[in-house]
C-alpha cells in the first residue's frame, strides 16, 4: 500500500488523531499540507515529525470553523503543492454538559466546527478534484457518538450523526466522478483532548478494562486513513469504518 506521488491536506493535525493521521499517510509516502487553528502551539513538532520520514510537509494555519478559513486554506494549499488528492477532514469541537443546561452557544460552536466545517472543506476540495479530474479520496473523522446517545454530548453527538449521513449523501453525489468518500469512527482514542476531560489516572485505569485491553491510539486511526486514501480502497466508498478495539461491543462481551 502506498500513497507515493500523492498530495494529502489533513486539518486539525497539530495533534490528536489530526496528526496520527497526517504521519500514517507520509509514512505511506505522501506529501502532506497539515492545518490547525492560529497560534497553534502543535503544528511545528508535527512538521518536523513528517519531515523526518522524508516527506514534504506545509503547515498552515487556518481555522477551518468559518467558510472563509476553509476557503483561505484549500487555497494556500493548492497554491504549495499543486493538487489535492487526499483530504481528512478532522475538525475538532466538543463540550460536555447537561441537555437541560446546555447553552445554545456552545451547541452551535460544536454544530459548526463538527459539523459546518466538514461540508465546507469537502464542497471546496470536490469542487477543486472535480475541475482537475482528479480521482480523489475524502475521509472524514466521524465518532462512535455518532450511533449512541451519549449523556452530556447533545450536541456532539448529533454533529456526528449528522456527519456520517452528509458524507454519504456527498459519495453518492460523487460516484460519477470516481471520488471515493468515507468516514471512520474512531472509539476512544488517547488523545491530549481527551486527557483534558478525563485525566490521566482514569485513562490509565480504565484503557486496559476495554476489549482489546488498551485505549485506542491516534497511529490506529491513521492506519485507516491511510487504507481508504490507497488504491487498495478503490471500491470502497459511502462507507463507515469503526475503528474502537470493539469499544462500542464492550457491554455485549461476556465470559464463555
Amino acid at each position: 500500500m502506498t500513497l507515493e506521488g500523492k498530495q494529502a491536506l489533513v486539518t486539525g493535525a497539530g495533534r490528536g488523531i489530526g496528526k496520527g493521521c497526517a504521519l500514517e499517510l507520509a509514512r505511506k509516502g505522501a506529501d502532506v499540507v497539515i492545518n490547525d487553528r492560529p497560534d497553534s502551539p502543535d503544528i511545528a513538532a508535527t512538521v518536523k515529525e513528517v519531515e523526518a520520514m522524508g516527506r514534504k510537509c506545509i503547515p498552515i494555519e487556518s481555522d477551518v470553523f468559518s467558510r472563509a478559513g476553509c476557503e483561505d486554506l484549500v487555497k494556500k494549499a493548492i497554491e504549495a503543492v499543486g493538487q489535492i488528492d487526499i483530504l481528512v477532514s478532522n475538525p475538532a469541537a466538543s463540550k460536555r454538559s447537561n441537555f437541560l443546561e446546555y447553552d445554545p452557544k456552545d451547541f452551535d460552536w460544536v454544530i459548526q466546527g463538527a459539523l459546518v466545517s466538514g461540508f465546507n472543506m469537502s464542497q471546496l476540495v470536490a469542487r477543486h478534484m472535480v475541475e482537475k479530474k482528479i480521482r480523489g479520496k475524502i475521509v472524514f473523522i466521524s465518532s462512535v457518538h455518532a450511533p449512541m446517545p451519549y449523556a452530556q454530548s447533545v450536541a456532539y453527538n448529533a454533529a456526528k450523526a449528522g456527519l456520517n449521513n452528509m458524507g454519504k449523501t456527498i459519495a453518492v453525489e460523487l460516484v460519477r466522478h470516481r471520488i471515493n468518500v468515507n468516514m471512520i469512527e474512531p472509539g476512544w482514542i488517547d488523545t491530549p483532548g481527551e486527557h483534558k476531560a478525563f485525566g490521566v489516572d482514569m485513562i490509565e485505569s480504565e484503557g486496559p478494562k476495554l476489549p482489546w485491553g488498551r485505549i485506542g491510539t491516534p497511529q490506529d486511526i491513521g492506519r485507516g486513513a491511510a487504507f481508504l486514501a490507497s488504491e487498495e480502497a478503490d471500491y470502497i466508498t459511502g462507507t463507515v469504518l469503526r475503528i474502537d478495539g470493539a469499544f462500542v461491543l464492550k457491554d455485549c462481551i461476556r465470559e464463555f
